[in-house]
């Protein structure tokens, strides 16, 4: 039982120091950006242009008509948008402090940050070479066909990151390139039409934008567990 409370309290801590830091770069660095591609979107016929997960993924800022309630622009709609930050970044954490539990706990926040960059390796950079973050009125594959892929992308890439990382033999070594490369050679969903008239500058620096947002939130994530988790340990 004291584990089990440990870890969640460590990951509640770096949940809320990883999801404040991806809200304040989401609002510095992402939203201008997805403002910037709203003026566009009236350029192309309407289309579910809903990310796949992400730990850096924005909500829309923009209006689809009536889609039921929605918080108002401003002070809410920010603050509902930190509090959905950390509670997807607790559960992150919920995982990545779990996970590494199974090898003994992390040890500090240096072996944190190795942790929470594996991480970055598996919820955003695999899944992101083949589905990179959309801006508004930019096309997308069917939404579910989407997420399929991104979930096995996702378990392919941890489970073969984990067998590299802690089983040393050969064969595991070929099994494990075979399963983090084999999504990639499926192919992610493309949609029928690549035409979008986002600039393509603009959709760049959202992509690298994103991508940066999120390697700190896994090294914020990674290396406030492994201080928490660190110090909790000293105590007991």
């Amino acid at each position: 039982m004291a584990i089990f409370r440990n870890i969640v309290f460590i990951a509640a801590l770096a949940g809320l120091a990883a999801g404040l830091a991806m809200t304040a770069m989401q609002y510095a660095g992402i939203v201008p950006l997805i403002l910037k591609a709203e003026t566009f979107e009236g350029a192309v016929p309407a289309h579910d242009h809903a990310a796949a997960p992400n730990a850096a993924a924005v909500p829309h800022t923009h209006d689809h008509g009536d889609e039921g309630w929605a918080p108002e622009d401003g002070f809410e709609r920010s603050a509902y948008t930190a509090l959905a930050n950390v509670v997807t970044a607790i559960g992150f954490a919920l995982l990545l402090v779990a996970a590494s539990e199974l090898r003994g706990g992390l040890t500090g926040w240096r072996q944190g940050i190795f942790w929470g960059l594996a991480g970055f390796a598996v919820f955003t950079l695999a899944p992101g070479l083949g589905l990179p973050p959309e801006l508004p009125a930019m096309p997308a594959a069917e939404l579910g066909q989407r997420q399929v892929w991104w979930v096995a992308t996702v378990l392919a890439t941890g489970i073969g990151l984990a067998i590299l990382a802690f089983r040393q033999s050969l064969p595991l070594a070929v099994l494990a390139v075979a399963l983090i490369v084999a999504p990639h050679l499926v192919g992610a969903p493309q949609p029928e039409s690549f035409e979008t008239p986002v600039p393509h500058a603009l959709a760049h620096d959202f992509i690298v934008m994103a991508s940066v947002t999120s390697l700190v939130f896994w090294v914020v994530l990674g290396g406030v567990a492994g201080f928490a988790r660190s110090r909790v340990q000293r105590i007991a």
